[in-house]
């Protein structure tokens, strides 16, 4: 009877423990027991650039950004030299009326068989008026232009300007060699007609670039 109750007592202690679930899975290892929280899961692999385009220079705007201005330099003129520079300017008003009153009269010498003797002499007279604005005109400007030489301010329409007047004062001295051939021939008269033409599209042309740059 003894035997029986101890019996009943040992299978009523083991049975709890047998019908406790298991909480580890058959065949399954356990994890050491300094083993840390498990591991968080994996971010997808992103390829960093090598070089941020920001930090990049930009060589187009440092050349400009480098350069230091340059300081224009102040250049003082005398009274003199307005006083040369506004008759340089009424020479140059009067250059295309004359100009144009004598090409007219020499091709009035020209087409007309029998032009009056007050053509020729008309015609003389304004060519000598155009020699001596020339004249004053080439000496005003040179003069100024060695005044200026220290002014670096549109150095190349100074220069182109007067380059394209010294060479019409030259086409019109060659005019003027040419004019005594032109009463025997045709010809001569031609020639001296071209010379007139070429020298007065240079002079016109020196004259206009300093007008539309600079103004009357």
């Amino acid at each position: 009877m003894v035997v029986a109750s101890l019996v009943i007592t040992a299978l009523l202690q083991v049975a709890p423990l047998a019908s406790a679930p298991s909480d580890t899975v058959p065949g399954a290892t356990s994890a050491p027991a300094d083993s840390t929280a498990a591991a968080a899961p994996m971010e997808p692999y992103r390829r960093e650039p090598i070089l941020d385009a920001r930090l990049v220079p930009d060589w187009s705007r440092a050349s400009s950004m480098d350069t230091i201005p340059r300081r224009r330099r102040a250049v003082e003129y005398s009274d003199e030299y307005y006083s040369r520079l506004q008759l340089h300017r009424i020479g140059s008003w009067l250059e295309l009326p004359v100009f144009g009153t004598e090409y007219w009269l020499g091709q009035k010498l020209i087409s007309d068989a029998h032009p009056g003797d007050w053509v020729k002499t008309t015609h003389a007279v304004v060519a000598g008026t155009l020699g001596g604005l020339f004249a004053v005109n080439t000496v005003t400007g040179v003069w100024n232009l060695y005044e200026s030489r220290h002014d670096t301010d549109e150095r190349a329409l100074v220069w182109t300007h007067a380059a394209l007047m010294l060479a019409s004062d030259a086409g019109f001295l060659f005019t003027a060699m040419l004019a005594g051939d032109a009463e025997d021939s045709f010809h001569a008269q031609q020639r001296h007609k071209n010379a007139a033409l070429v020298s007065m599209s240079i002079a016109t042309g020196g004259t206009l670039i300093m007008w539309l740059k600079r103004g009357l």
